[in-house]
Parts: C-alpha cells; structure tokens; sequence
C-alpha cells in the first residue's frame, strides 16, 4: 500500500495516518466508530457464546432483522395511546425475544431432529429478508413516501436516545448497553457454572456428558441468547443510526452474504 501511495506522488506515512491514525485522535471520528461497532460487538458476543458451546449460528442477521420488525410491532400496539417512557424499554425486550424466538428454530431443529443448525439458521435469513421487504412494499409502506419501499420516520419516543450530539447520527445510549451487555458476558463466562458449562461442552463433550451437563439444553439456551443479543441490536440499530424501515437496511453485519441485492428487487 505505501508503494502505491508512493507511485501515485502521495506521502505514504500522511497517506497511512489518515487511515489508521486520524479516527483515533478525532472526537466525530471515535462517536462514528461507537456508534458502527455497537450492532457488531452485540451480535458478535452472542455469536461467540453459540461456538464457544461447538455449536454455529449462521443466522444472526436474521435475528438481527426480525429484531427490527419487532419495534413496528411495539408502536402498532401503542397507537392511540399516550406513549410513555416505558415505550423504549418495552422496544428493546420485544426486539430481544423476536430474535430469541427466531434463533430456536435452528436450535430446536437440531435438538428435536438432528438437523445441521448451520443450514437451517442461514436459510432463514434469506426467509427475515425477504419477510421484511414484503413487509415495507406493502401493509407497512410510508403513504407520504413518495412510493418508496419505506416505512415512515420513527416518533422520537420510540428512538434511542442520543448521548453526544454530532454531525452524524450521534452516540446514542446503544453504546452504553452493548457496554452493559460484554460485562455481562464476561461476568457469565469467567464467573458462573453456565459459563463453565459452555466451555466444557464446546472444549470437551465427552468429559461433558460424563459430568452430567446437557448439551442439547446448551444449544437452546446458547442459540436464544445469541438471537436475543441479534435482535436487541437489530431494534437499537434501527430506532438509532437509520430511524426507519426499508429493504436491504442491514449491510451483512452478520452474514456471510449480504442483504443489499434485495434492495433493488
């Protein structure tokens, strides 16, 4: 790479801090960092509790779309009530479990049938995908959107609220509870019998089943807690930074195929 900034007559070094540099030392810099890392490190967390346990959930962007889905289902059963504080908390629990539900399906196909939960946990994101493009194209489209594949703007009691103001979305309190949410993983890994459980399971089954932990209960919980964490940063993800609904919304943070191509259908 500095070779290359070098034939195109840029100073390599200058070149180089602009890149690696820069977004460390600068105050916008490190709230657009915050605020991108936020659905990451969340899905991220889950994810890594499913492989620590041996088992793979290919499907969390899945979770992650269902999660969102599920803040539209919260404002429809509030209208023409007087939206309170609880509005948000309620947002985030139902984003929670839209993905938690929605991770048991590869979870329970594994336990119930010996299905690979790899398959099945990545096709059905290819099912949340499409779900929810019908969703915005049709009973959930923005009357006044000009016609546009998109629900319309979220009311500001049912965004997340924002920490730092800037020029950009702004840090918004979804930092702080993805802070919230790696103590506590860190808390239930190096400090609780389930979090032991999780290791030997994964480490060694065999020495599992002889200790007398139950793998197949591991999977579900593993699976639940991970499409929980998915969905949770789905609905933060989408009541912050974006502030509505539309196709292709998610830019494969946790797939291994993007969403973008249905963007354009």
């Amino acid at each position: 790479m500095s070779i290359l900034f070098a034939i195109l007559g840029k100073n390599p070094i200058s070149a180089l801090g602009v890149y690696f540099i820069d977004p460390l030392t600068d105050s916008y810099s490190l709230q657009e960092i915050a605020v991108k890392a936020t659905p990451l490190v969340m899905i991220a967390i889950g994810l890594s509790l499913c492989y620590l346990a041996n088992v793979w959930n290919i499907g969390a962007e899945g979770q992650f779309l269902v999660g969102r889905r599920r803040r539209k289902l919260a404002r429809r059963q509030n209208a023409g009530t007087d939206a309170g504080p609880w509005v948000m908390p309620a947002m985030l629990l139902l984003g929670a479990a839209g993905g938690a539900l929605y991770a048991l399906i590869p979870a329970l196909c594994k336990v119930r049938f010996g299905a690979s939960e790899i398959l099945v946990s990545l096709m059905l994101v290819y099912v949340a995908d499409l779900f929810l493009d019908y969703l915005v194209r049709g009973p959930w489209r923005d009357p006044a959107g000009f016609n546009f594949p998109t629900t319309a703007e979220f009311d500001p009691v049912a965004t997340v609220p924002v920490l730092i103001e800037g020029a950009g979305p702004g840090l918004h309190l979804g930092a702080v509870i993805t802070l919230l949410v790696v103590a506590a993983a860190t808390v239930l890994l190096g400090r609780t019998i389930k979090g032991f459980e999780i290791r030997v399971v994964g480490a060694a089954p065999r020495a599992a089943r002889f200790g007398g932990f139950n793998s197949n209960q591991l999977i579900l919980l593993t699976f639940a807690i991970s499409g929980a964490l998915a969905g949770l940063a789905g609905i933060i993800e989408v009541a912050g930074p974006v502030g509505h609904l539309q196709p292709g919304i998610s830019p494969g943070y946790a797939s291994p195929r993007s969403s973008s191509r249905f963007s354009d259908a």
